[in-house]
């Protein structure tokens, strides 16, 4: 795993215990890792193997220990658990324009919700209005922030940060 990967999934994991409502201090410490993992300008792999993965800024040693469980066998436990628990789609909806942490959780336990074409459909169909801290106006948003999502979702191009690091995997094979 690249570090681009790796940030993804500590990201993905922040982003789900957001959702979960943990305490936001645990969601900083997931979230500081995978920008500084992210910042990296060695491989993380390379300092797992080097046993130097504590020299991450932010990176602990629970961290540390996640970390390398990714690195050697593709996952860990907090990683499997927050997947088993929150629906991806869930987590997608934190891409729609004002859709944070607590109105996914909100769509997702209130109205059962578990996807952003999903969430298109309810604001289309009027049935975000009438949960509590939603009115017509945010009903709107969303449902502008949800199709615009979907439109950049259906896209074919990939953004030059996910397409670089294919193409240096692809070069290096070749």
């Amino acid at each position: 795993m690249n570090n681009q990967q790796v940030a993804q999934v500590f990201q993905y994991v922040a982003d789900c215990l957001e959702i979960q409502g943990e305490i936001v201090y645990k969601v900083l410490a997931y979230r500081k890792a995978a920008e500084n993992i992210m910042a990296l300008t060695v491989d993380v792999s390379q300092l797992w193997r080097e046993g130097q993965l504590r020299s991450i800024p932010g990176v602990g040693q629970a961290i540390a220990e996640k970390i390398a469980s990714l690195l050697s066998t593709g996952t860990f436990d907090l990683y499997d658990r927050v997947k088993a628990e929150v629906p991806a789609g869930v987590v997608e909806m934190l891409h729609v324009t004002d859709v944070g942490p607590k109105k996914a959780r909100l769509f997702w336990q209130e109205l059962g919700l578990s996807s952003v074409s999903g969430l298109r459909q309810a604001a289309l169909d009027g049935c975000l209005r009438g949960l509590p801290g939603m009115g017509e106006k945010s009903e709107a948003k969303i449902l502008t922030g949800a199709e615009a999502y979907l439109r950049r979702a259906s896209s074919t191009r990939l953004p030059i940060g996910v397409a670089h690091p294919l193409a240096q995997a692809i070069l290096a094979e070749l």
